[in-house]
């Protein structure tokens, strides 16, 4: 990259951070009637706007219905062909134009103020059009565009997109909006995958094997066999668990007994005490984590609350849900995670 470039592509960034500063110094309680008029609606939040300023409307919607606000975009051509009938009396309106006079949203316009629907305008103009139609005008920067030329929508968009994230944002907060909520409206992709708890693949109930303490070596071995998971935990009287049994602990039983010693030899003196165990709130990430940093091999972890044991997770439950390690860095990754969220 030649001393140019990069000089142009400083420029570039410090206009449009001038643009978000000057956005910042004009932001006013307008925000807040804006925030509280989306919060409290019954229906949906609308967006509509035209050329970049669409496209930029397209991304907000996406983010609000991904963050618990119901949304969606409707072009403003279309609306004038038909989908004005998406909006209803519950709904409010978020209109976008920089320049607050694009024509193509006049019918949008004219239909919220006939049927009394709210419309929050953003524009950097408030004596324009929409500036004047709105309920309430969230303003955009009056600053120049990044754009050598001053034509091309360049810092005006940047400005439009960080007031959507702000709204976005400020409506999650006012929520209590969660990483469970979060998840439940991305279950696939990368973030699907970053944030599967282990609850929602443990094994649960009767595939779990699990054994009292003086369990004889052949039960052992025919749970082992029919669970297939590689394992057994042992739980004491009060159901609290106490040890497993993997296959390596059989081997080493074989290897140190005779016999006629092995098959006389209980679940108790076989097992590895005090295992490794995880809880089922845990992320499937930090669960494949432990697998793989412990240093012993492990491939299953025990999931129990109050110390006994609800669950077991197998390392090959982690890679079919997407999960893969990386040796050289012991850390996890997601195998969507070039993938787009």
């Amino acid at each position: 990259m030649s001393n140019a470039d990069i000089e142009s592509a400083r420029r570039t960034i410090d206009k449009e951070i001038d643009a978000l500063r000057v956005m910042e110094s004009e932001l006013d309680d307008n925000l807040t009637k804006a925030l509280n008029l989306m919060q409290n609606t019954k229906g949906r939040v609308i967006v509509t706007g035209m050329g970049k300023s669409g496209h930029i409307g397209q991304k907000i919607a996406a983010t609000l219905a991904s963050t618990g606000t119901p949304s969606f975009f409707v072009h403003p051509a279309e609306a004038s062909h038909g989908d004005l009938g998406m909006l209803t009396d519950d709904d409010v309106v978020l209109a976008i134009s920089n320049g607050g006079e694009s024509k193509e949203l006049s019918d949008i316009l004219i239909y919220c103020k006939r049927y009394g629907i709210p419309l929050i305008s953003m524009t950097k103009n408030p004596d324009s059009t929409l500036g004047k139609a709105g309920d309430i005008l969230l303003k955009l920067p009056d600053a120049a565009e990044a754009c050598p030329l001053g034509l091309a929508p360049t810092s005006s968009t940047t400005a439009t997109l960080v007031l959507g994230d702000i709204l976005a944002i400020a409506l999650m907060e006012r929520k209590g909006f969660s990483k469970s909520s979060y998840k439940q409206r991305h279950p696939g992709g990368k973030l699907g995958a970053i944030l599967q708890k282990v609850s929602d693949l443990m094994h649960t109930g009767d595939e779990m094997p699990i054994l009292n303490e003086h369990a004889a070596l052949r039960q052992i071995i025919l749970t082992m066999s029919s669970k297939l998971l590689g394992c057994v935990g042992i739980v004491d009287e009060n159901g609290f668990l106490t040890g497993m049994i993997t296959d390596g602990d059989l081997r080493r039983a074989m290897v140190n007994s005779s016999d006629n010693d092995l098959f006389s030899k209980t679940a108790e003196e076989i097992m590895t005490r005090d295992p490794k165990t995880i809880s089922a709130d845990m992320l499937v990430a930090e669960a494949v984590n432990i697998m793989n940093t412990t240093g012993k091999g492990i491939t299953q972890l025990f999931v129990v609350e109050d110390k006994k044991p609800i669950g077991i997770i197998h390392m090959h439950d982690c890679l079919r849900a997407g999960f893969t390690i990386n040796e050289n860095k012991n850390t996890t990754t997601s195998q969507n995670q070039n993938k787009a969220a």
